[in-house]
């Protein structure tokens, strides 16, 4: 929805001034990144007060001040449910912020005393900070701008590991005597659409993460329409040149039009109207995770990752290039849920993180932008512990399970490089998922969230 004429003459004028700051938080499901943006919120709004932000200068120094909500600067998007995440998080027992079912976004005005002052240095200065949260599932169809229907068939077949295969096996099944060449049915169609979009459901729920299109996963208001009635052909065998030829009735050439009109339609307008406005980034990974759920779903979120990386816009920025074709020039890369192993492994869970985007990370820093990986935990949910295990005393995690049952973990060693089969074979990592810790004051505890905030926004409080 388009922002009226004065709104935008004002954010032109903020922006121009360097006081307006774009931030998108992302990530892939199950990174938490309903979490980190409401940690986020109450860790800028208690920094004057009960926040612990010793990583962050402009905190540290006294000098920030806090942060106010203000109206929401555009009236057509669902602003973000800080207040109902807070309260689930303060609940009896305490619960996880429900994750975000749509795009929605935020504005704060931060308030800070600049750290140099002069003739024309402000006593109080403001940073106008807009947050943007959308979907997981909807980030991974930004890859399919790099596709025709045709390419997109062939990659999907690099997926088919035997656990992803299981999961599709009935869709599998079903496409497997198809000829692109024969008549669309479009109940047929829904049909298998609609099995499709059951395999990709039940993928996400085993923990993979290269899953598209993303809008079968969240439809919104696009439930039911032919846009999303379309599926890869797998194993397709004749030339691509003799498929483009066949007639505009025929299965392929049915398919692959509702593949074009869902890439110009529902992804392009999307990648127009949010990614390309945003500033500055970060990219939530839940390495661990993936790492607890065994190498197809590691090499899974590593494919996915590194499609994902090639589809933003990087870039650093002139003043007018930031006004009129914004790029995003400063990323962070954090893998979540640090306090699920213990602090002697958060060196090592920073270079798994590191090794798994390493070519993506390479051509980053070829073109100058400035780019930090880091693990955090936004709210923390175990304590470290040491204690006498094997006769030798041992760091360990205290945490209470989903169920409700405390329990002391010994979560394994985290590798610092990418697996090896020798580690599959006799890895010990595991983990249990934990409940938050019930907050202890108004500030959520966390690890290095002072350290995200300070690589994101810290220049800008200077």
């Amino acid at each position: 929805m388009r922002q009226p004429l004065s709104r935008e003459i004002s954010n032109l004028l903020e922006r121009g001034r360097d006081r307006q700051l774009r931030l998108a938080v992302t990530g892939l499901s199950q990174a938490g990144k309903t979490a980190f943006l409401t940690s986020l919120v109450n860790q800028l709004r208690h920094a004057g007060v009960e926040a612990q932000l010793d990583l962050l200068p402009a905190a540290r120094d006294g000098r920030l001040l806090g942060a106010q909500r203000l109206n929401q600067p555009d009236l057509g998007v669902p602003r973000f449910p800080y207040d109902p995440g807070m309260a689930a998080l303060r609940d009896t027992p305490p619960r996880w912020p429900e994750p975000t079912k749509g795009i929605s976004e935020l504005r704060l005005q931060l308030r800070y005393r600049p750290a140099q002052s002069g003739w024309f240095a402000p006593d109080i200065a403001h940073l106008t900070l807009d947050l943007f949260d959308y979907p997981g599932e909807w980030l991974l169809d930004l890859p399919l701008l790099q596709h025709d229907f045709y390419s997109w068939c062939q990659a999907q077949l690099l997926l088919e590991g035997e656990q992803r295969r299981a999961l599709f096996s009935e869709w599998l099944d079903a496409v497997a005597s198809l000829d692109p060449a024969s008549e669309a049915d479009e109940a047929q169609l829904a049909q298998l659409a609609e099995m499709y979009a059951q395999g990709l459901r039940r993928a996400k729920q085993a923990g993979f993460s290269d899953l598209q299109p993303g809008r079968f996963l969240l439809p919104g208001e696009l439930s039911g329409a032919p846009v999303l009635q379309f599926f890869p052909l797998p194993h397709l065998v004749a030339p691509k040149e003799m498929l483009d030829a066949l007639p505009d009735s025929s299965l392929y050439a049915t398919l692959a039009a509702r593949f074009r009109y869902y890439q110009q339609q529902v992804v392009r307008p999307f990648y127009r109207d949010h990614f390309r406005r945003f500033d500055r980034q970060i990219v939530l990974v839940d390495v661990l995770g993936a790492l607890n759920a065994g190498p197809e779903r590691f090499e899974d979120l590593s494919r996915a990752l590194r499609q994902l990386m090639q589809s933003f816009d990087y870039g650093k920025r002139s003043l007018l290039s930031r006004l009129f074709a914004p790029k995003i020039d400063r990323l962070a890369i954090a893998a979540t849920k640090a306090d699920h192993v213990t602090p002697d492994q958060h060196g090592q869970v920073v270079q798994l993180l590191e090794a798994l985007l390493a070519e993506p990370l390479k051509d980053l820093r070829f073109a100058n932008v400035p780019v930090k990986a880091l693990s955090l935990a936004a709210i923390r949910a175990t304590e470290a512990r040491e204690v006498l295990h094997n006769g030798k005393r041992s760091p360990a995690l205290r945490g209470t399970t989903l169920e409700g049952e405390d329990v002391l973990v010994y979560p394994g060693d985290v590798p610092s490089r990418l697996p090896n089969a020798g580690f599959w074979q006799h890895q010990g990592f595991d983990f249990p998922s934990f409940r938050p810790m019930l907050p202890s004051s108004e500030a959520l505890s966390h690890i290095r969230m002072d350290a995200a905030i300070d690589w994101l926004i810290g220049d800008k409080l200077a």
